[in-house]
């Protein structure tokens, strides 16, 4: 029967075009609500630790925690991806990052430390699948569709991750409604949104797009057809696979780092919860909003010159931040906008990378092990930029992010120059 519904698809290249247009439409929407459960943590996660802890040299350990616990199920969620197909291991991953959003709640009335840094371990599962979502839309799409495909997932992102921090007022007043913390208001959000996303994915994503792409593909070799549509699997390119996994890790560090300690920075000025949430809702729109245009032009112009242009705009993003004053929102949302649209750029241009140069054999693996690598880069800037704040200032984490940025381009460049000489 397997063998009948890839061969149904070969033969027939408009179902695969319909199924592939499906599985976009299915993933937008469960993007939609899991945008709202990522924002909860990136918005109040550092306020709630300086709250619990009573100090903010560790404000950026809850980044670090669900970034970190994003890792290892980033890896679980890419070999079961691997193994069974994305239905399986995204629902898995959003219903584990739901549980630990109900946790962070659960210490937050309780006040226990332990259990909230358990907890956003947990709900780092969640920040996986949302990520790893983006991948499920390439699987039937041809290689001058990729970078549109992850385009398109990232951008259904922003109506929730949009969302989420605006709603962090409402959410606070809600919970101190009901006896929680004002700050553990978000997760309730979070809880009930990357439930939502596996729900939708668990009943919707059938037949799954990874499933079929692999048969479709596994058909062909045994019949040396290619069909009448592009293949979905080629030969593994190390160096691609190299340079996508490092452009995506240096954005991600930078990223995490200056919007861990932006909201911190924000309170120690003045800034109310309303105007971080306000903040954080526009880098949240521009990592995830310009996402269409930005997925064309990686499209059209190439993956390496939309490397290079995430490179140029997170140093401006570094330089803005370092040189606007604590009490100038426009500058902090020009510097937070530029931050998440270089990220944007880093993210689809790397993530086309590692789709055009994985085996469809082993790729929903080996885009999870990328995967793990982003989080743990993720973990390691939002640890380290609490401890360089409390060590030096704000001012000098922003410039020191901007800076490392702008190793992107002889990574770029050392990958064209050994593609030119071979």
């Amino acid at each position: 029967m397997s063998s009948d519904l890839a061969q149904t698809h070969i033969d027939n290249p408009d179902k695969i075009k319909k199924l592939y247009n499906r599985t976009l439409l299915i993933v937008v929407i469960s993007q939609m609500f899991g945008g709202a459960g990522l924002a909860a943590g990136v918005t109040v996660g550092a306020l709630l630790a300086e709250q619990m802890l009573g100090t903010n040299a560790f404000a950026g350990l809850p980044t670090a925690l669900f970034t970190l616990g994003s890792a290892g199920a980033a890896l679980v969620v890419g070999r079961l991806s691997n193994r069974l197909g994305r239905r399986a291991g995204l629902t898995a991953g959003f219903i584990t990052g739901g549980l630990g959003a109900i946790g962070v709640v659960l210490a937050a009335v309780l006040n226990s430390v332990f259990l909230l840094f358990a907890a956003l371990l947990i709900y780092g599962a969640g920040t996986a699948s949302n990520l790893q979502a983006r991948y499920a839309g390439t699987d039937l799409a041809t290689s001058k569709q990729r970078a549109t495909a992850v385009s398109i997932a990232l951008v259904s992102t922003t109506f929730g991750a949009v969302a989420g921090p605006n709603l962090v007022g409402v959410m606070g007043d809600f919970a101190l409604s009901v006896g929680i913390p004002s700050l553990a208001g978000p997760f309730i959000l979070a809880a009930a949104a990357y439930i939502l996303a596996g729900a939708v994915l668990f009943i919707l994503l059938r037949p799954d797009p990874f499933v079929i792409a692999r048969m479709i593909e596994a058909a062909r070799q045994e019949s040396g057809d290619n069909g009448n549509v592009e293949t979905t699997g080629h030969q593994e390119n190390k160096r691609g696979i190299i340079l996508g996994a490092t452009i995506m890790v240096l954005t991600q560090i930078v990223m995490v780092a200056i919007m861990t300690m932006t909201p911190v920075h924000m309170r120690h000025h003045g800034h109310g919860l309303d105007a971080v949430g306000l903040v954080i809702g526009f880098h949240i729109g521009a990592m995830y909003l310009p996402s269409l245009v930005t997925g064309i032009l990686v499209d059209k112009l190439g993956r390496v010159t939309m490397a290079v242009a995430s490179g140029v705009t997170l140093l401006l993003a570094g330089l803005t931040a370092a040189m606007a004053p604590g009490d100038s929102m426009i500058l902090l949302v020009v510097a937070l906008s530029l931050l998440g649209l270089g990220w944007n750029f880093g993210l689809i241009s790397g993530t086309a990378l590692i789709v055009d140069s994985t085996d469809i054999s082993t790729r929903a693996k080996m885009q999870g092990s990328v995967d793990v690598l982003i989080a743990l880069s993720g973990a390691s800037g939002g640890a380290l930029s609490g401890m360089v704040v409390a060590g030096s200032s704000f001012e000098m984490l922003s410039l020191t992010g901007g800076v490392l940025s702008l190793l992107l381009i002889p990574v770029v460049v050392w990958s064209v120059s050994n593609k030119n000489r071979d």
